[in-house]
């Protein structure tokens, strides 16, 4: 009899925590759901900050605008081996993820539809980034582990682009969105626009501007390019820019104001940016960088990927980037996009034909934005003589349209690197020690995780290109 109640009692225990499971194992101290506002602020910074790291320590390499001294794998080209930055799917994909919890949320609720078109915005714009990056990737099955779906397919990037649910169509349906929405509650947690949606709308124009030029060596734009020039609501002044101000201390720094002055002193000049800077008597050559340590009047770069092993770098022989990359960093600002880079956009559209306008007013007026966006006075004469003069009937007009874009594009993300794999502009230079055969790279390779948590779909996809070869040009590339 003793030993029955003991049992019993053991037995109703055990039911009483399976009941009660649910209950124990919830925290009632920690948020199981968080608001739109709180969530998409959390994304326009999270991802404005991380990928100004990126441009920094990555993209700024490609686009040579700085070189590395040591520790410079990822300079030489050997993509596969990042030191701080150079991997951005990760942080990208958990953006697009808590993006499409607030996209959801504004679909679902009709509290929060004031969202909706934001929302479609951004995911455009960071599919955009993940797909020009790495090309095919997973995007119709991605995000969806609610759904059970735990090792996505890898769309085609054409389809990404021009699907139902590409970047371009979000970019149409976010404007439908914002233009029909009658409600009165604030876009809250709005860091770019402090939640303007007429600014919004601008926003979303340029982006439908710049990717319809990234596709226009493959698809015929040029009817949708006038039309969105033609009605002019894209952002054309440097007030509507979509930007972010970074602040002079944590937590919204730009991440190298804080760190180690050795890990800041690994960047230099590229011998690029010294060539193309100097040419134009151009005077953000200050701004972005230092004189060298033994002659205040001179700067001097170093070509991109040396080999300190070999070829060991004094660095006080050539210029460290400049001061507002560290102790002037809260003059920093996050680009998502801006007057100037649309306004060259248009010009190349202009310049072949794609849109009816004068290349020269457009080009004049992004040089001068440039300019402007970065604090810098412009030189009286810089757009009237010299190499900086414009004449859309030389063979150099859209080499000088990209390589004039190139010089503000600084600290834009992948963006240079991506536009001279596109356009062949500006004229780069080989790496010193490439740890690529010489080749120029025009894709990241997927992540090695990849080929273990989505094995049979990474398979395919790295068969497709090459073997994962950073070699293999993406969609509108070809």
């Amino acid at each position: 009899m003793k030993r029955y109640i003991i049992l019993l009692i053991a037995t109703l225990g055990l039911a009483s925590c399976t009941k009660d499971l649910s209950e124990i194992n919830t925290n009632t101290n920690s948020p199981i759901d968080a608001q739109p506002s709180l969530l998409f602020r959390k994304v326009l910074f999270d991802y404005g900050e991380q990928m100004s790291f990126e441009a920094f320590d990555a993209g700024n390499l490609l686009g040579q605008y700085f070189t590395m001294i040591d520790f410079n794998n990822f300079d030489r080209h050997a993509l596969s081996e990042p030191l701080y930055a150079g991997n951005p799917w990760p942080f990208i994909y958990k953006n697009l993820r808590d993006n499409e919890i607030v996209l959801q949320k504004s679909i679902n609720n009709p509290t929060f539809a004031v969202y909706k078109g934001p929302a479609l915005v951004m995911k455009a714009y960071m599919t955009a980034a993940l797909t020009d990056l790495y090309g095919d990737v997973p995007y119709n099955e991605a995000l969806k582990g609610k759904s059970q779906i735990f090792t996505p397919k890898y769309d085609k990037q054409e389809d990404i682009y021009q699907g139902a649910d590409g970047i371009l169509k979000n970019l149409e349906n976010a404007i439908t969105a914002m233009t029909a929405y009658t409600g009165t509650n604030k876009l809250d947690g709005d860091i770019v626009y402090n939640g303007n949606l007429q600014n919004w709308i601008k926003f979303a124009n340029s982006l439908r501007i710049k990717y319809l030029m990234r596709i226009s060596g493959k698809v015929n734009v040029a009817a949708q390019l006038q039309a969105i020039y033609t009605a002019g609501n894209y952002i054309g002044a440097n007030a509507n820019n979509a930007v972010f101000q970074f602040s002079a201390t944590a937590p919204n720094n730009f991440r190298i104001t804080t760190t180690r002055i050795g890990d800041f002193s690994l960047y230099i000049m590229s011998k690029t940016a010294e060539e193309i800077l100097k040419n134009y008597n151009d005077p953000r050559l200050s701004l972005f960088y230092r004189p060298t340590a033994g002659n205040a009047s001179l700067y001097t770069g170093l070509i991109n990927g040396p080999d300190a092993t070999t070829n060991p770098v004094t660095v006080s022989n050539y210029s460290l980037t400049g001061t507002i990359f560290r102790e002037n960093g809260a003059n920093l600002k996050y680009n998502y996009m801006t007057a100037w880079e649309t306004n060259f956009f248009l010009a190349e559209a202009a310049q072949k034909g794609l849109i009816t306008a004068v290349p020269k007013t457009l080009y004049d007026l992004a040089v001068t934005q440039g300019f402007e966006y970065w604090n810098v006075t412009m030189p009286a004469t810089y757009l009237t003589t010299g190499p900086a003069l414009f004449n859309p009937l030389s063979s150099d007009a859209l080499k000088l349209i990209i390589t004039q874009k190139w010089i503000p594009n600084n600290l834009n993300g992948y963006e240079a690197w991506i536009e001279y794999r596109r356009t062949g502009f500006p004229l780069l230079k080989p790496v010193q020690a490439s740890r690529n055969n010489g080749l120029y790279p025009v894709r990241m390779p997927y992540p090695q995780e990849e080929s273990t948590l989505n094995q049979a779909n990474y398979k395919a996809a790295a068969t497709a290109t090459n073997n994962n070869s950073i070699n293999t040009k993406v969609w509108w590339n070809n």
